[in-house]
């Protein structure tokens, strides 16, 4: 079997090199070896298919954990390599560490790898790619705080990939011929890297289609898709919370991907939520407070309940409005009225003085 690749060797960076550095090497590098750059240009074709696949695992946190580990027993040309116990040799001579430049993914059966290769590679250089699935897409949706705890529709609009209406899907221009992919040989994938290495990738040129036309669609340049604006109605249930997350199926990408939408709830001028019961703030003045009062307080549906303020009535103090909270789950919660006492800021000299002899009537220290 030939020897695999190092992937850090591939890209010029060292084995502490950040993310950062590796996308900076990445980018350089496909630059300078893009198939667009290099026409007829078989070596720096493949040289930018082994970028890919460098990038693709280095990339790739825990793929790239999973490399490094199987780089320190010598699996990669290159690798500084450690020996351990129970590493075999293979005729021919031994690389660093007594591993060979020959690699064979059952040399590392007895040190508990399993099917890692598989984990970091996907499937092998043979093995034909499925369907890929359809993207997922996310989308926050900010809904009023009446809506979320009543519930309701609310329109949004969300930007996505949908199939071309000229070409169909096919990319072709109208009139235009359909031949097979001269790069992947009407297989519609590409394979990457050597051996029990290899990864299979939609290939560049026919997007994975196997079939290129001789005029690319002018309204998708070839893509087979589009992106449009779709006007969606989203259902909000009663008693939505902050951070919602709602799976609409088959409503994204193409018509069959999923849309995750995620709620957030706006605060509202008047109420806030503690789990199914609303509150709300209402200001009372000092006589109120003082000698009891009705007042008339709006409800979470948009009526007016009369509501009895005791004599004596405290700032801060709560008074329950039963049954007029959110309703979710079978469950209904309550309304409380806070009471915020409102104390005037300026007395005339008359209000002074009749304030001054109230106190002292009522022993209250001043």
């Amino acid at each position: 079997m030939a020897a695999a690749r190092d992937y850090y060797q591939t890209l010029g960076v060292s084995e502490s090199a950040s993310t950062d550095e590796i996308k900076k090497a990445f980018r350089r590098l496909a630059k300078q070896y893009h198939p667009d750059r290099n026409p007829n240009n078989a070596q720096a074709a493949d040289r930018f298919k082994e970028i890919n696949e460098a990038h693709d695992v280095l990339s790739n946190t825990e793929k790239r954990r999973q490399y490094d580990e199987l780089r320190r027993y010598g699996a990669f040309a290159g690798a500084g390599a450690t020996g351990g116990a129970g590493a075999r040799g293979r005729a021919g001579g031994g690389g660093p560490g007594g591993f060979s430049a020959e690699f064979d993914p059952a040399d590392l059966s007895s040190f508990g790898f399993g099917d890692l290769f598989s984990s970091i590679f996907g499937r092998r250089g043979n093995d034909r790619a499925g369907p890929e699935p359809e993207e997922e897409i996310e989308a926050a949706v900010t809904i009023p705080f009446r809506v979320a705890a009543q519930g309701g529709k609310v329109p949004v609009t969300l930007p996505m990939t949908d199939v071309c209406p000229t070409c169909h899907g096919n990319g072709a221009a109208p009139g235009a011929t359909i031949s097979t992919c001269p790069e992947c040989k009407g297989r519609g994938t590409v394979s990457f890297g050597q051996g029990s290495f290899a990864v299979n990738r939609p290939c560049p040129v026919c997007r994975g289609r196997g079939r290129v036309p001789s005029e690319p669609c002018p309204t998708c340049q070839g893509a087979g898709e589009v992106r449009v604006d779709r006007r969606l109605m989203i259902t909000v249930l009663p008693g939505t919370d902050e951070g919602t997350r709602v799976r609409l199926r088959g409503q994204g990408t193409r018509g069959s991907g999923d849309i995750v939408v995620v709620f957030h709830v706006e605060p509202d001028s008047f109420f806030r939520r503690e789990g199914l019961n609303v509150v709300c703030t209402v200001p009372i003045n000092v006589a109120q407070a003082m000698l009891g009062s009705r007042i008339r307080v709006r409800t979470l549906d948009g009526r007016r309940v009369v509501l009895r303020v005791p004599a004596g009535t405290q700032h801060g103090q709560r008074f329950r409005i039963a049954g007029q909270g959110i309703e979710k789950n079978g469950r209904r919660g309550d309304q409380y009225v806070e009471m915020k006492v409102e104390i005037p800021e300026h007395l005339t000299p008359e209000q002074t003085a009749a304030a001054q002899a109230f106190a002292e009537q009522a022993g209250i220290k001043y």
